[in-house]
């Protein structure tokens, strides 16, 4: 029988469990893919530890991936056994060995796009093209601010954003990690536990402020990232690594008239052509050089919780990956 990492309640790492699950046989409009590479990303650790409730326990984590198909369902022809495929979508369920999931949700991966690469950037890298093409979508020297600019999505955002010409800022937290970010496109990186990073930006910006700011970190930066805004500022929270950020007064937005939203990839590309048209973009900008996709983390499947400990503990650069 195949081994996948289940949870049986919501909670730490350590409720993530390595064991056999069955496999059903795809149905209709369904694939079975065998993984070569999952990804890890801060999403796992919401559905783990119940900050987002799934369908039903026990329950594989896991929302992006890639490997080879083995078999089909009636009517499926986007997609074929021995197609080399990857995905970054709901349900969850790609901590495992083998799984069924919607043929319309795969992209076949192309020659030059390796297992391990589309299982570490396909949701990240999906994600960095909404927010910058299409969330905010961002232009040439125009000032703008990353959380978080050497973690896994940091650095593709970083990446992205100089690629189209942006004067980009980011925050780190140590020295190290100011070069890591500043070698991936941050033009200014701040470390935010030696520096106050709204003075920092004011002073890069000659007081305006940026024009967006992209915070995946939440709770603990969301009060310093509006301040970072200038007029008609645009705050984009994807994520909420730190928790949740409480409510607040929407009329803390009405002195420069900025704006809040909080996006989530899935909505982007919900409809099949949005799918392959992010996917297309993606491979386009790391074909060209201008996003480089570093695994900087390989863990085996049934690592999954040492792999959690160093993501929340902020011991990871780049992308990491699980290997069944």
């Amino acid at each position: 029988m195949p081994m996948a990492v289940r949870i049986h309640q919501p909670g730490g790492p350590e409720v993530l469990k390595y064991e056999d699950v069955p496999v059903p046989e795809p149905g209709p409009n369904e694939a079975l893919i065998r993984h070569k590479a999952i990804g890890i990303n801060f999403i796992d650790v919401y559905h783990r530890s119940g900050l987002y409730k799934v369908e039903q326990l026990p329950a594989v984590i896991g929302m992006e991936g890639a490997g080879v198909v083995e078999a089909v369902g009636n009517d499926v022809k986007l997609v074929r056994p021995g197609d080399r495929v990857a995905y970054a979508s709901p349900p969850p369920g790609a901590y495992a060995q083998l799984r069924v999931l919607r043929a319309d949700r795969l992209i076949v991966l192309p020659d030059d796009i390796s297992d391990e690469i589309a299982a570490g950037m396909m949701l990240k890298g999906m994600t960095a093209q909404y927010l910058l093409r299409r969330t905010h979508r961002v232009v040439a020297r125009e000032p703008v601010l990353i959380q978080a600019a050497a973690g896994g999505m940091g650095l593709l955002l970083c990446q992205w954003a100089k690629h189209l010409g942006a004067v980009v800022i980011g925050t780190v937290g140590s020295p190290e990690k100011a070069e890591i970010a500043k070698a991936h496109g941050c033009d200014y990186p701040i470390v935010y536990n030696q520096e106050d990073f709204v003075v920092a930006v004011r002073k890069i910006t000659r007081n305006r402020g940026v024009n967006v700011v992209y915070d995946g970190v939440g709770r603990d930066t969301f009060d310093r990232s509006l301040e970072s805004l200038g007029m008609l500022g645009h705050l984009v929270v994807y994520g909420q690594a730190s928790g949740p950020i409480p409510p607040f007064d929407l009329s803390r937005l009405s002195p420069k008239s900025n704006t809040i939203t909080r996006p989530t990839l899935f909505h982007y590309i919900a409809q099949r052509r949005a799918l392959e048209k992010t996917a297309e973009d993606l491979f386009d900008v790391v074909r060209k050089g201008a996003m480089r996709i570093e695994i900087n983390h390989r863990y085996p499947l049934k690592d999954a919780a040492k792999a959690h400990r160093d993501l929340e503990g902020r011991k990871t650069t780049g992308s990491a990956i699980l290997i069944p």
